[in-house]
């Protein structure tokens, strides 16, 4: 798994960072990508790197307002036209699909793919054998939602070598011991396939936040995650300025993330009032408050 920055500014396009999007790359895991918010530009930002739109298979947008929503109508055009045959879902607030079928229709744009726009509430919104998704509600001037992606644990390794040390024969039993089951062999033997496993591999969380103030449902959001991805519209200072417009701090993200036990933290939706020399303070200060943290900048690319 791996995070793809594609835009990391707040509000408008600036020549630093453009806005709002994050692609969590699962090529790996399911050979396709889940993108988060997708502002003005997002598709010119995925043409400067190696992600392939026709690979989008699934888009969560945490709130409408345009700058992460903009993007949606260009890049789900583009999409057909480069040849995605595959569904895409997108999971949205409410007013989602009008605004996408409104778009859709006036522009007569006509995909060679199904879309499906579904609306959220708080809750678990998606889930098969490998992944889950929440919507968890948070604190903005209009329903803006974070994403808790939890992967789900996968089985241990086989122990090979031990078991042929004990000349287990190759075929199916192996396929039942990596199972966890019991196994009688041909010549009496009994193998308790828990002994032939490693642990269990840990699933990761990764929690993607929305635009928001500091509140409780950010702590819900990131408990216990190993990666948080949060907005830090303002710094150290600014904290009237930030409750004004429902934003956050530096210094009150790196609060969330150390009192909801985070692994690692990378603040975003950084204002465009901020130079690069503006940045180092920036930075120490939410390390101050929570030392695993970095600040993300366009096309920043994480391995998860």
């Amino acid at each position: 798994m791996e995070l793809l920055f594609l835009g990391t500014g707040a509000g408008i396009p600036a020549n630093m960072r453009n806005v709002s999007s994050v692609a969590l790359q699962l090529l790996e895991i399911r050979k396709s990508v889940w993108l988060f918010d997708c502002g003005e530009g997002t598709q010119h930002q995925i043409m400067k790197t190696k992600l392939k739109p026709g690979k989008i298979e699934k888009i969560f947008i945490s709130h409408l307002h345009g700058d992460h929503i903009f993007g949606l109508p260009g890049l789900i055009g583009s999409r057909s036209f480069q040849g995605a045959k595959f569904d895409l879902t997108i999971y949205g607030p409410k007013g989602l699909k009008d605004f996408l079928h409104t778009t859709l229709r006036i522009s007569s744009t006509h995909l060679k793919y199904k879309l499906n726009v579904i609306e959220i509430t708080e809750g678990i919104i998606f889930e098969d054998g490998q992944f889950s998704v929440e919507a968890i509600k948070l604190d903005h001037v209009i329903d803006s939602f974070g994403f808790r992606v939890v992967e789900k644990d996968r089985p241990g390794t086989l122990k090979v070598e031990k078991l042929q040390e004990l000349n287990v024969p190759k075929g199916p039993v192996y396929r039942q011991l990596k199972n966890g089951e019991t196994v009688t062999l041909d010549d009496g033997r009994v193998l308790d396939g828990k002994l032939f496993t490693s642990e269990p591999v840990k699933g990761k969380i990764i929690a993607i936040a929305g635009d928001t103030k500091k509140c409780e449902g950010s702590l819900k959001l990131a408990k216990n995650a190993d990666w948080l991805v949060i907005e830090a519209t303002f710094q150290k200072g600014q904290e009237e300025m930030a409750r004004d417009y429902f934003h956050s701090t530096n210094v009150e993200s790196a609060e969330t993330a150390r009192d909801a036990n985070v692994k690692n933290m990378v603040m975003t939706h950084i204002s465009s009032r901020f130079s690069e020399e503006d940045v180092v303070e920036f930075l120490q200060q939410a390390r101050n408050i929570f030392e695993n943290t970095q600040i993300a900048n366009d096309f920043l690319l994480i391995k998860i």
